[in-house]
């Protein structure tokens, strides 16, 4: 069975990147822990589009829903520690979803 990868695109304006990226490290940890997590990243945009990737690879689909119906979610209903009327920092957000076909990594590592 191969790894999943799901990227949420976000939308975020200019004026909102700070705030995005500090929310972000606010939560540090809080996905780390989930059963079935292998990785994240959150990737700035560096020339020509305002979306942000978030990179997240799971150990398979079932993984990564028990965390979107566990963890995630309650952490968006107010009860990931921060105030709950936070308004979002981004203005628009899909997700892409692909399956590892093939991987590698640095020679002798």
């Amino acid at each position: 069975m191969s790894s999943i990868v799901k990227i949420n695109v976000l939308t975020v304006p200019a004026e909102q990147r700070e705030v995005l990226e500090k929310r972000f490290a606010s939560r540090a940890g809080a996905v780390e822990g989930s059963d079935g997590f292998e990785w994240f990243e959150l990737l700035r945009p560096v020339e020509g589009t305002d979306r942000y990737l978030v990179y997240t690879r799971w150990r398979d689909e079932a993984a990564f829903r028990a965390w979107m119906e566990g963890p995630m979610k309650s952490a968006h209903q107010g009860g990931g520690g921060g105030t709950g009327a936070q308004r979002p920092a981004a203005s628009g957000s899909e997700v892409w979803s692909f399956e590892v076909v093939r991987s590698a990594g640095p020679k002798g590592a």
